[in-house]
């Protein structure tokens, strides 16, 4: 509804800037009021006094006169008789071409104001808030809801002896002993540390050292990166390697059987030295040491 309002807005703001600007062109070029008013003044100061009586007709008689005398002299046609109108001549009208110019850009500059105030403004508006609006957040980097309860996430844990992986969430879930949550208290963060008191712990896949992601090794029963050989222990604690701290966490929402991570900011994983669980490797390694 608010971006509907929006473009509506652009379409007035739109209109009113094209009748605007028209208006502005219409009247330049024209006289003003008070201008017309002094030239009928001066044309009026100009005409010749009605008194001047016999001077004026002698005057008007010499200038014929001479008008005669010129027109015999250079073989011209002679001067209508007094009295008499002189023969219509057709006077070809000359063509202003800079009044020609303005009309034309005059034309461009309307036809361009109205394309950028009907098409290009709102289309900019739209798209604008669009990318302004924010989106539901359904993927990596927002909420991400877990497909399968937690009843079958656990199950997961004993039957097959490794974490849940979670492709939309690009992080693993993974059983935390409830006998080490003292020893997590000093380490995590309140969000993930609530949900180890519930159990659970979600792995951020990507490893700190240089963003390589990070499988799960079944003979170790480690995180074991296999770019660089970082090592991690089944809550994500550095074991080995060049990591400079543990694998990060997400905070999760557990509501009954009903788990959702939120993937908008990971946690930073444990220093160095942390092994909350004193869980050692169960097997021969994945990754060469």
């Amino acid at each position: 509804m608010l971006i509907v309002v929006a473009i509506v807005v652009l379409f007035v703001l739109a209109a009113v800037m094209i009748v605007a600007t028209g208006r502005r062109r219409a009247t330049t070029g024209r006289l003003s009021r008070e201008t017309r008013a002094r030239d009928q003044a001066a044309q009026t100061a100009d005409a010749p006094d009605a008194g001047a009586g016999e001077e004026a007709v002698s005057s008007e008689a010499r200038a014929r006169a001479e008008e005669t005398r010129a027109a015999l002299g250079t073989g011209g046609a002679a001067p209508a008789p007094r009295g008499e109108t002189a023969p219509a001549t057709r006077v070809e009208a000359e063509v202003d071409e800079e009044a020609v110019g303005i009309a034309r850009r005059q034309f461009f500059n309307r036809a361009l104001l109205m394309v950028i105030g009907l098409v290009a403004l709102p289309t900019f508006g739209a798209s604008l808030i669009a990318f302004l609006w924010p989106t539901a957040a359904g993927g990596f980097g927002g909420k991400v809801k877990v497909g399968a309860s937690r009843s079958d996430i656990e199950a997961t844990f004993v039957e097959k002896k490794e974490p849940y992986y979670v492709p939309e969430a690009r992080a693993y879930i993974q059983p935390y002993p409830s006998g080490d949550i003292e020893a997590a208290e000093a380490v995590y963060q309140a969000p993930i540390l609530a949900n180890m008191n519930d159990g659970l712990t979600a792995i951020y896949q990507k490893c700190v050292h240089l963003g390589c992601k990070v499988p799960w090794c079944p003979s170790s029963q480690w995180f074991e990166c296999p770019c660089h050989g970082s090592k991690y222990n089944r809550v994500g604690e550095k074991t080995g390697g060049p990591a400079p701290r543990g694998l990060d966490h997400f905070p999760m929402e557990i509501s009954g059987d009903s788990i959702t991570i939120d993937t908008t900011v990971p946690f930073l994983g444990a220093p160095i030295g942390t092994d909350t669980t004193g869980q050692s490797a169960e097997g021969p390694p994945c990754v060469g040491s």
